[in-house]
């Protein structure tokens, strides 16, 4: 049940930078930086930097992070209490935090993947141990 609170500072997370990331929008648009035309379909118009990596960090919020809740849902459902579950959860939150602070502040390509690579493994370890919980149980 404690897995709850690593994916809370998940949700946590994606809900600031989706807030950050309309706020840069708007302000943008009403600024002149962007044609306002540019959010029919998001693309066709030039954007500054700034909303290109926010919308871009906000997208990578529910890439990889779904299989993360979709584990977390499955072992609080199936009451999987597995401290190695709970610490991959922390560790890929702490990643996750790390990518996007990467991402929204210098964006260096390369110490942004390793954060990425790295809570990748995570949500895969955190799947491989789910299946193993389940099948020794059985």
């Amino acid at each position: 049940m404690e897995l709850i609170y690593p994916m809370f500072v998940m949700v946590v997370l994606t809900f600031g930078v989706g807030l950050l990331t309309a706020y840069t929008r708007i302000r943008s648009a009403y600024a002149g930086e962007i044609n306002p035309k540019y959010f029919r379909l998001m693309s066709n118009y030039e954007v500054t930097e700034k909303v290109a990596k926010l919308g871009r960090n906000f997208d990578n919020l529910f890439e990889v992070p779904v299989l993360f809740y979709a584990a977390g849902v499955l072992a609080v459902a199936l009451n999987l209490n597995s401290q190695i579950l709970l610490i991959l959860a922390w560790v890929f939150v702490v990643l996750r935090i790390m990518h996007t602070v990467i991402h929204l502040t210098y964006n260096h390509p390369l110490h942004r993947f390793f954060p990425f690579l790295l809570s990748f493994a995570c949500t895969v370890a955190m799947w491989a141990n789910i299946v193993l919980i389940i099948s020794a149980r059985a």
